[in-house]
């Protein structure tokens, strides 16, 4: 996993935004069709954590691992 709590909160709803907005045909024409298909990356991509363009850049919105202190 790539992404931050945040991250992955935003990108579901984003995806949902746009989802919502093509499917519910409040955005017609070429927009809207790339709507619901664009609407699914962002909330698939939240939903899973992670993102493959992160991966690519190496890149993480997760934060540092905490480490366990050895006894």
């Amino acid at each position: 996993m790539n992404e931050g709590t945040a991250d992955r909160a935003i990108r579901v709803v984003a995806g949902i935004v746009l989802l919502v907005l093509g499917w519910g045909e409040i955005v017609t024409g070429t927009l809207g069709t790339v709507f619901k298909i664009v609407g699914f990356v962002p909330l698939a991509t939240g939903l899973v954590g992670w993102c493959p363009l992160y991966a690519v850049g190496k890149f993480s919105t997760r934060g540092k691992k905490g480490t366990a202190a050895a006894s």
